[in-house]
């Protein structure tokens, strides 16, 4: 249990780091933007530098973590070299992105939702940079190298759930809208607790949370039975473009909580086609690996 206690080790070192962090940061941008310098800072409020300082500290933390879990390489991680990456993303981004879609193109023509009259270009290339850039990191993080130190453990589908279970946490937890009116050495500690408020309410715990732990065994069963990350990389490639395309292109005509919230990716029927494109990954992949024998 060792690894598992260095990650556990980890995260609580972000979490406190992060919030020790986030004051000074704001502090250094509200005195830099006071003497004239990076004006753009004044426009960030405090939960801004708190989500920075988090990240600051999880990568600066990284390195050591590796070092103390003896990760050298990827078999480390056991993970092997993919020469059939390109393949397996192009066919990951596939299976996710035709059954969101196909879904958003029934929702449209039962009209729940309907296409907006202005399509803001710029909008669009943030969906096609996330859908190019998140899954790499998250992937590499996530199903890279916390499943991977966890693996080591020898309990595989604790492991998964775990890993699952902290990628849902993070995606589902929200800042605060509330902005501290002083900020002080506490206010990260408080926009920490604020985070949470989410998970107050029952229906959102049922339809975002456990639609998003279900994607995080999805892409940690696809990285365990290819070895790889590229066909998880490719799988989250779809979801964010699939989801955020259909964002950018329609907009919802009524409340439908829980079997359909904000987006394709929240409710019981994204649940439900992310059920289905596990199952159609897994008969890939056996057939796949038939096909190779």
């Amino acid at each position: 249990m060792k690894d598992a206690a260095r990650l556990a080790a980890y995260f609580i070192a972000i979490v406190v780091g992060g919030a020790l962090l986030a004051p000074i940061l704001f502090w250094s941008a509200q005195a830099l933007a006071a003497h004239g310098v990076f004006l753009f800072l004044v426009k960030y409020d405090f939960n801004t530098f708190f989500h920075r300082a988090i990240l600051i500290v999880a990568v600066l933390l990284l390195w050591p973590l590796l070092r103390v879990s003896s990760v050298r390489g990827l078999g480390d991680l056991g993970l092997a070299t993919n020469q059939n990456w390109a393949r397996d993303v192009g066919n990951g981004v596939l299976l996710s992105v035709i059954p969101l879609l196909f879904c958003g193109a029934l929702l449209i023509t039962l009209h729940l939702y309907s296409f907006r009259h202005v399509f803001v270009w710029p909008r669009f290339g943030k969906v096609v940079l996330a859908a190019i850039a998140v899954p790499f990191i998250e992937e590499t993080f996530f199903r890279g190298i916390v499943l991977g130190i966890l693996l080591r453990t020898g309990r595989k589908w604790l492991a998964i759930i775990a890993v699952s279970a902290l990628f849902a946490a993070v995606h589902f937890l929200k800042g605060s809208e509330r902005e501290p009116a002083i900020v002080t050495w506490s206010s990260g500690f408080q926009s920490i607790g604020d985070a949470f408020a989410g998970f107050g309410d029952p229906m959102m715990v049922l339809s975002a949370f456990a639609t998003l732990f279900l994607i995080g065994c999805i892409l940690a069963d696809a990285r365990m039975l290819t070895r790889s990350l590229w066909v998880p990389i490719g799988l989250h490639a779809g979801w964010i473009f699939a989801s955020g395309t259909f964002s950018w292109l329609a907009r919802r005509q009524m409340v439908a909580l829980p079997w359909l919230g904000t987006n394709l990716l929240v409710g019981i029927i994204p649940l439900g086609l992310a059920a289905v494109t596990w199952i159609v990954m897994r008969l890939w992949l056996k057939h796949d690996c038939a096909s190779k024998i």
